[in-house]
């Protein structure tokens, strides 16, 4: 009898936690989505579009290149954050989101986010990157009998795409920094009979809405750092030069003043001024004498 009762109750359990499995699983809403902030913006990443007041608990566990780390909040008011670099939950108007300050490569990663409301719970794993606009320029220079366009996008996240409007003998290269931007550099050799009016870099990237188009042209004269180095020597030896003999004239100038108002000796009055009779009467004995 005893043994009877104890199976029907290890039944039971086992009904009570199929149906909490059952409905938590039916509760369960897992999502992947790509996300993608810009280089030094500040990220808002959204865990679930649920009310945060009907949120029982929000945690994200956030695995990054060089760290993992934990935020997390329920609704009794009680919160936990080991990230200890900016990051931070926050609530809106209607909505409870990860700030994510000054958005830079090292927040790349993987965020994973659980949120559970009243009537279930969610998922996310949010794969976030980071993208950046490039700075483009184009110019002409000559080598030999050549004339070569160069068209360069520097520091865009992702590479930049380049490309011209006259076809031709041209080179790409990309450069990747250890901080995660991207230079791409095309380099095209300008057939002669191509008109430099009609020729034009175009330059695309994921950020821009259309597409960036450049003429390239001739630098200006002098435009060369090495043009600068020889003024920079003389202008360095002028004020050299003027230093030395602003120094000497001030040290000539003291050694003048200094020659120039001596001690005077104390004046000492003539002996026959002072002692007329005793000097004639010293001269009139040595005479006889």
């Amino acid at each position: 009898m005893f043994a009877e009762k104890r199976n029907r109750r290890s039944d039971m359990m086992w009904i009570y936690i199929l149906i909490f499995l059952l409905t938590g699983s039916r509760g369960m809403a897992q999502v992947n989505r790509n996300e993608a902030f810009n280089l030094g913006s500040n990220a808002r990443l959204i865990c679930s579009n649920k009310i945060w007041t009907k949120a029982v608990f929000v945690i994200w566990n956030i695995e990054l290149k060089h760290k993992t780390c934990k935020i997390s909040f329920n609704h009794e008011g009680q919160s936990s954050n080991s990230c200890n670099d900016g990051k931070s939950l926050q609530n809106s108007t209607d909505q409870s989101f990860l700030h994510i300050p000054n958005f830079s490569v090292n927040d790349v990663g993987v965020y994973k986010c659980e949120s559970a409301y009243t009537g279930g719970n969610e998922n996310y794993n949010i794969t976030v990157g980071v993208t950046a606009p490039p700075v483009v320029s184009a110019w002409l220079e000559r080598r030999g009998n050549k004339m070569v366009a160069v068209c360069r996008a520097e520091r865009g996240i992702p590479a930049a795409n380049i490309s011209w409007s006259v076809t031709g003998n041209h080179s790409v290269t990309q450069q990747n920094n250890p901080d995660g931007v991207v230079t791409v550099e095309s380099q095209l050799e300008v057939p002669e009979d191509i008109d430099r009016e009609n020729l034009t870099c175009i330059v695309r990237h994921q950020l821009w809405e259309g597409e960036r188009t450049l003429v390239p042209d001739f630098l200006p004269e002098g435009i060369s750092i090495f043009y600068f180095i020889p003024v920079f020597g003389i202008i360095f030896i002028l004020v050299a030069g003027f230093s030395i003999y602003a120094l000497k004239k001030v040290i000539l100038l003291r050694q003048c003043q200094q020659t120039d108002s001596p001690k005077s000796p104390p004046q000492t009055e003539d002996v026959e001024e002072v002692e007329p009779y005793a000097s004639y009467v010293q001269r009139v004995n040595s005479i006889y004498n």
